[in-house]
């Protein structure tokens, strides 16, 4: 590594402890997870035991209480391990941010009892969440869901089928959103639903453009029983529950967009400083050089906005608003990163051989993912002018 080259990331960390953390994190990344990203992700691998080296490490339940095993750590430090894991494969990056927000609805609305009982085990024994809201038909408009829970004495029924899932077919455990009462966004109701549940089948995967080592499938629930046991909140509060975990899910996407953004910045970087073109290294030609600064600059300032938002998160304060910007921001930040780092690179940037285009194709999907970049604009639009007019 030279003095002008790729660097890693100055962080700005509350705490030794998470100094100590993103340590820990680079060393596991570079150990475990980066030498083996590009061969698993064209194979279509999902890496299943290093989730379990995750969660034995203590790093798929960073957000949440010690009490039930988590790493009792803020937001700010959180994403940014995210961060880090996503620049060394955005399958693991995205795939503890799923698993995340999988916990949410447990971690911040199940009984003391729900959350003794369960909690362990999702958050540090080896399971591998997956979050059940969207479907064929009610992407966008989620409170349009049509996968039904019917009551039959101390169980639920459920039938349906949830599109989209990213680690469908392969998670422990799926926090299932269901109607439980009349049309709207006021009658879903949140459950904890095991992934060995009898009736409840996957697809084969979605046959994708990027995240290929990331499973995403079509699930079915053809009669599948839930003990009222593992119903979480509420009747009817099952879309409020959606809503808050999608706030705080859009600031690991935005978070996952900034890690594979630096790391096609890097790239980028050491190639255009190692190979020469008219007798001088491409690094010294003025139109690639700001062509680089303006990457740097848009990673930095997503970075900027993605903690902005988790250090109000931090302070209880209201941050739906800038949860929303940063998602935008931070995605289509990577998309023209990923794009640009194709390009500096020539007919290189666009071969296997390198990692730039991988990065590029696995922008695309943080663009749609937690809400497309349109949702996330009607979001910030009502914030700033209220809802529209019917």
């Amino acid at each position: 590594m030279t003095e002008h080259g790729p660097q890693p990331v100055e962080r700005q960390l509350p705490t030794e402890e998470a100094r100590d953390l993103i340590t820990l994190v680079r060393e596991m990344a570079a150990r475990e997870i980066e030498p083996k990203a590009a061969e698993e992700e064209a194979a279509g691998h999902f890496p299943r035991e290093l989730f379990r080296l995750l969660s034995s490490s203590g790093l798929l339940g960073l957000p949440y209480g010690e009490e039930f095993g988590g790493g009792d750590q803020p937001y700010e430090v959180y994403l940014q391990v995210l961060e880090e894991l996503a620049a060394a494969r955005l399958t693991v990056g995205l795939g503890v941010s799923v698993h995340t927000l999988a916990c949410h609805a447990l971690a911040g609305y199940g009984t003391k009892e729900q959350q003794a009982g369960h909690l362990p085990a999702m958050l540090g024994g080896g399971l591998l969440g997956a979050y059940c809201l969207s479907e064929p038909s009610a992407g966008s408009d989620a409170a349009a869901l049509r996968t039904r829970a019917t009551r039959d004495g101390d169980e639920w029924v459920i039938e349906g089928t949830k599109a989209w899932i990213t680690h469908g077919g392969i998670a422990d455990f799926y926090t299932v959103l269901a109607r439980t009462g009349g049309e709207g966004a006021h009658g879903i109701t949140a459950f904890l639903v095991p992934g060995d549940a009898p009736g409840l089948t996957a697809a084969p995967p979605e046959h994708k453009m990027g995240m290929k080592g990331s499973p995403t499938a079509q699930l079915h629930f053809d009669g599948v029983r839930v003990p009222d046991a593992r119903r979480i909140g509420e009747e009817g509060q099952g879309f409020s529950i959606a809503l808050s975990a999608l706030d705080s899910g859009r600031l690991g996407i935005a978070a996952c967009a900034v890690g594979v953004a630096q790391a096609a910045l890097d790239t980028a970087l050491a190639f255009v400083e190692e190979r020469r073109q008219f007798g001088r290294p491409l690094a010294d030609f003025q139109g690639l050089r700001f062509m680089l600064a303006d990457m740097a600059t848009q990673i930095e300032a997503g970075r900027a906005l993605y903690l902005a938002a988790a250090r109000l998160r931090d302070q209880g304060r209201a941050f739906s608003r800038q949860a929303a910007m940063a998602k935008l921001f931070c995605t289509d930040a990577v998309m023209q990163v990923t794009t640009d780092a194709v390009q500096l690179m020539g007919g290189y940037g666009y071969t296997a051989d390198f990692p730039a285009e991988r990065y590029m194709r696995e922008a695309k999907m943080l663009q749609i993912v937690e809400g497309t970049n349109q949702i996330q604009r009607m979001v910030i639009a009502r914030h700033l002018a209220g809802p529209e007019s019917r």
